[in-house]
């Protein structure tokens, strides 16, 4: 079957992605979303090439992150800060650095192969440099350093951490690789903009799905809000994120799934120079000492995450779909946090909690303050495995495709399925895999407008505007 018009529900970046792609082959995309601006919902802020934060999950899983990690990378060029990644393990946790190498070699064994099957994959540097490992010797050297304004190596980017680094809490080496941020309002501006010039795309913002049927044509997609009426779809795309549980009650269809609360927190560090790698300290996840996210943001701002009950996790916050309801509930106050956002008290006393987190082993991060709202959303898990990385997309009818991401990276391999199961699976071999991803309505976005619109979508949702801004070393 090769259906034209197609629905989607949900503007967040599994919804988008497979709009941008979709609209680029000719189909007739209509794109329903309930917010004002495309691609909000749980914060991403980490291009997880290789999976280095989760020491959890099996190789399989990190060998797909970094493959679509780099594919990610390559439709998003634009969203990409590309600083590294530091991995510290504290002297509290029962983990050593070293149990973390047999799996570096191997993914930087894996990013060599992709890199000469197709170079144009080299977009995580050069593959002998995927990870950089510092002992404390070093470490201590580097501290006494000036720090550079536009790091060019591994040991310029590992200078602002030694010299705020409490080097006794933590364990050696320390290790760098290159897995880089993204900049979540980067990725709306400039997925926006693409799909604005598209003339076969159409954007329902601000309107709600409200009821969906089947029929002899596909299926009847109601809507409320600033559209209100009726949607006919060849082929209908459930992309709403920890929402998919209600459109598939709509069709009569019942799954197991859970949905988990999660926030990372906005601080403003002053003395804190320009650029900064990433810096992730492991930690026993749900625990008082879970593992502490450090991302760095322009203007002196920085995301906080703080794998607690107290910080990032919530002790009701993952829910499950029970009886029959393929829709998990999560309690009232999280969705009031959605709906409503937060209250300064909580949102004070949860970033103040994620300062003090980090500040154990950055001191002077203890003087930094309330920076902003938190990043918060809920996002859905597929099955009953709440340490899921990896997913994509399942067609549990036919023309019915529901988007399954768990990490944002997987948005390429999800499009890509929706369009084979389309199409045929006969036509997977008549595309050119490299110019299927190349989308000119989105290679011809000028950066001087996605700036503008990243910076109005960042202060639009009450974040500095500094955090609509691209933060990079030297390319």
């Amino acid at each position: 079957m090769n259906a034209e018009k197609i629905v989607i529900v949900g503007g967040g970046v599994a919804g988008v992605s497979a709009a941008l792609l979709l609209g680029k082959v000719g189909k007739e995309v209509t794109l329903i979303e309930w917010q004002a601006t495309l691609v909000s919902g749980p914060p991403f802020c980490h291009l997880h090439a290789g999976g280095n934060l989760y020491r959890e999950i099996d190789d399989d899983q990190c060998l797909t992150l970094l493959r679509q990690s780099i594919d990610f990378a390559r439709l998003y060029p634009f969203a990409i800060d590309r600083r590294p990644t530091v991995i510290a393990v504290p002297t509290e946790d029962p983990g050593k650095p070293e149990d973390l190498l047999r799996r570096l070699e191997l993914l930087r064994g894996a990013y060599a192969r992709m890199v000469e099957e197709d170079p144009a994959r080299k977009v995580l540097g050069e593959p002998e440099e995927y990870f950089r490992l510092f002992g404390r010797e070093e470490i201590e050297e580097l501290a006494k350093a000036e720090a550079v304004e536009r790091p060019r190596n591994a040991r310029e980017w590992m200078i602002p951490l030694a010299r705020h680094l409490d080097v006794d809490r933590v364990r050696y080496p320390l290790i760098l690789v290159q897995e880089y941020g993204i900049n979540l309002f980067r990725v709306a501006a400039g997925a926006g903009l693409a799909l604005e010039a598209m003339p076969n795309v159409r954007i329902l913002r601000e309107t709600r799905v409200t009821g969906a049927a089947g029929c002899a044509e596909g299926f009847r997609v109601r809507c409320e809000g600033a559209f209100d009426g009726e949607i006919q779809a060849d082929y209908l795309i459930n992309a709403a994120g920890f929402r998919t549980g209600e459109i598939d009650e709509m069709l009569g269809l019942r799954e197991r799934r859970m949905v988990e609360f999660k926030a990372a927190y906005t601080s403003r560090w002053k003395e804190r120079e320009a650029l900064w790698p990433e810096v992730i300290f492991h930690g026993e996840r749900g625990t008082p000492r879970g593992m502490g996210q450090f991302t760095p943001y322009p203007g002196g701002y920085v995301q906080l995450h703080g794998m607690t009950p107290e910080i990032t996790l919530y002790s009701d916050g993952l829910a499950a779909s029970e009886g029959v309801s393929s829709q998990p509930r999560l309690p009232e106050h999280f969705m009031e946090k959605i709906e409503k956002g937060w209250s300064p008290k909580e949102r004070d006393e949860r970033t103040r909690r994620a300062i003090e987190h980090l500040a154990r082993f950055l001191p002077d991060f203890a003087w930094a303050g309330v920076g902003g709202p938190p990043l918060f959303g809920a996002q859905q898990i597929p099955g009953e495995d709440p340490t899921l990385r990896v997913a994509e997309v399942a067609f549990p009818l036919a023309r019915y495709a529901r988007c399954e991401i768990v990490k944002v990276s997987s948005v390429s391999d999800m499009a890509r399925e929706i369009l084979r199961d389309l199409e045929g699976r006969e036509s997977e071999s008549e595309r050119d895999e490299a110019e299927l991803w190349r989308i000119p309505q989105l290679e011809a976005v000028a950066e001087e407008d996605l700036a503008a619109r990243a910076r109005n979508i960042a202060a639009s949702r009450g974040y500095p505007a500094a955090m609509g801004d691209r933060c990079v070393g030297e390319e």
